[in-house]
């Protein structure tokens, strides 16, 4: 979803276990009986984008406001843990060079022209890609907002593009022969499930009035499953409504599930959501989603368990809880599934970190969740971000061209910044007994200003009958003296060896897609993967259209193969075919770790 940098999100009640002094006391959470209902089957098809439709519409996403303030449940919030001076200064990493294994994937000419259910129907333009990754069986699955496409993992070449709204029988974002608004969707994942070899892939999808477009106060989640270990397949088609799963204690719904994530261990699929009205676009809640798998693969209505408590955990409610996976011949943790969060209350700095556990997973309906918090490296909300000057034909468009782009005020006529947005935690792995995840923050390296950087951590969880604790293992930084990291993935294989993928951005790089290899002894130098060739100019950060500064992601992918190599997607900008409105790009690369 698109959401301001101070977006801040909602609530899970947990057991504390005493890792750092003065966390607040909560209470083990049981889950309640939710509904997964078959709805039919899918396939991705199409295998090229359409041809221009010269339509230049934007297809605007439920915006969180800036001053949102984050909820509590009793009592006064607590002020930031870590000063503000205390901005984490690390050294510079180092950039080298090799020769990569990859692709470029999805751009936003494909995103733009994929194939839509009607032949009459488009896609409104969407931003930023918000990328999904999954890779097994000799296939690559990616999905970005909103489209999706598989490729042969060996030679690369693109086998099927579709529209997400095709993939999953929707109607198109607009049908230009009756002018009808389709189903509003965002925020895709994918995973590939190695043990049972299929493929996941999810996305919130919002109801609207077909005649106006506008939000019709219903909401889903939607997830899909192949039938077998080839996407290219037939898929089942699942939905949960989410229109009611709010906590009332902090307002009524309408509501919708922003941003799902999705994981995995042995016994069931684990979604994530943070529940925000549909009328007011405040907070009303965290919430996971149990399924089980052997349900989902089978078909038919599935009895699923939502866990949503309403307790405050230490200074701050949760939000943005990440289920870890388990890459290919690793070792999923007994009948238990780790997630991890970030804290930071006050949108500051933090220095800590949440474990949680859901314990009992061969038995849904009386497994419960806890969680520990883990003190770490400072982290917190980054700057926005500057990047290298050159051609924008956008932006020289606004400046000078027809009034359809211009309200009749003067239009600064410089390169837009673009936003880092938060300090959440991105994806999670369980490789080798160890968590691991990361994240962008606010950095200010010993030779440069302040800038986005990202930080790693791998965390060594401990379970314990219904309790979990965790304790630091090794955590570290990856930053530029002068530029941006920003948006890092971690991938690990079963033996512990992994792969950050990131986006390096700033006043001496066009936006570019960017690597860097991480063990338990720590991370190695960047590699640029595919450098940029020009600079971001997109509709997200221009005035006319309403914004400061441009989106970039809220999340890229990395995720390991069944030969324990890692493969990451990224965004970058080439100069290559591009639409009126934007021209970001996604890179896949294969890296041994």
């Amino acid at each position: 979803m698109k959401h301001a940098r101070a977006l801040l999100l909602g609530g899970l009640c947990l057991v504390a276990t005493g890792v750092v002094k003065g966390q607040a006391p909560q209470t083990t959470v049981h889950g309640t009986r939710t509904t997964a209902t078959f709805i039919g089957t899918a396939a991705i098809t199409g295998t090229a984008p359409r041809a221009d439709d010269g339509y230049l519409g934007v297809r605007e996403e439920p915006q969180i406001d800036a001053a949102f303030s984050k909820p509590q449940i009793s009592g006064a919030m607590s002020p930031a843990r870590v000063p503000a001076d205390h901005v984490p200064t690390p050294e510079g990493t180092a950039i080298a060079a090799e020769t990569i294994f990859g692709f470029r994937g999805i751009t936003h000419f494909d995103q733009r022209f994929a194939p839509t259910l009607l032949p009459t129907g488009i896609n409104l333009s969407a931003t930023p890609p918000d990328q999904g990754l999954a890779v097994g069986n000799n296939f690559v699955v990616e999905a970005v907002n909103n489209a999706v496409a598989v490729y042969n993992a060996t030679t690369r070449a693109r086998l099927n593009l579709s529209a997400l709204s095709r993939f999953f029988g929707l109607a198109p974002d607009l049908d230009l022969a009756t002018g009808a608004s389709g189903p509003f969707l965002s925020d895709p994942r994918v995973y590939y499930d190695w043990p049972s070899g299929r493929f996941f892939l999810t996305e919130l999808t919002l109801g609207v009035v077909p005649t106006t477009g506008a939000f019709d106060g219903t909401s889903a989640l939607l997830i899909a499953v192949s039938q077998t270990n080839n996407p290219t397949g037939l898929w089942n088609v699942f939905k949960i409504n989410t229109t009611n799963d709010g906590i009332a204690i902090f307002g009524t719904c309408p509501c919708f599930g922003d941003q799902p994530l999705i994981g995995a261990d042995a016994n069931a699929f684990y979604v994530t959501t943070n529940a925000f009205s549909l009328a007011t676009f405040r907070f009303r809640g965290a919430q996971v989603y149990a399924i089980p798998k052997a349900m989902l693969m089978s078909g038919g209505a599935i009895t699923a368990r939502r866990f949503a408590p309403i307790l405050q955990s230490d200074d701050t409610v949760a939000f943005t809880i990440q289920p870890a996976t388990v890459p290919p011949g690793g070792t999923f943790a007994e009948n238990t599934e780790l997630f991890m969060s970030s804290l930071d209350p006050t949108n500051t700095l933090d220095n800590r970190l949440t474990v949680w556990a859901l314990t009992g997973t061969d038995n849904l309906a009386t497994a419960v969740l806890t969680r520990a918090t883990v003190a770490t490296q400072v982290y917190g909300f980054g700057p926005s971000m500057q990047q290298r000057p050159g051609p924008a034909p956008l932006l020289d468009l606004l400046a000078n061209g027809p009034s359809i782009f211009r309200d009749g005020s003067l239009f600064k006529n410089h390169p837009e910044l673009i936003e880092s947005n938060d300090d959440r935690l991105q994806q999670v792995v369980y490789a080798a007994g160890r968590l691991w995840t990361s994240l962008s923050t606010v950095v200010k390296t010993k030779n440069g200003p302040v800038r986005v950087g990202a930080a790693w951590f791998i965390v060594q969880p401990t379970v314990s009958g219904a309790a979990v604790s965790g304790t630091v293992v090794n955590q570290g930084y990856l930053t530029l003296n002068n530029d941006n990291v920003v948006f890092p993935s971690v991938g690990v294989n079963a033996a512990g060896r992994g792969v950050i993928g990131v986006s390096v951005i700033g006043p001496d790089l066009f936006p570019s897609a960017a690597y860097a290899r991480v063990d338990a002894s720590g991370a190695g130098p960047l590699f640029i993967s595919r450098a940029g060739a020009v600079p971001l100019d997109d509709f997200s950060g221009y005035a006319p259209f309403g914004f400061r500064a441009a989106r970039w992601g809220d999340y890229s992918a990395a995720v390991a193969d069944e030969n324990g190599d890692v493969w990451v997607a990224n965004e970058y900008v080439p100069n290559v075919a591009r639409t009126v409105l934007t021209n970001w790009a996604t890179f896949v690369a294969r890296v041994h770790p």
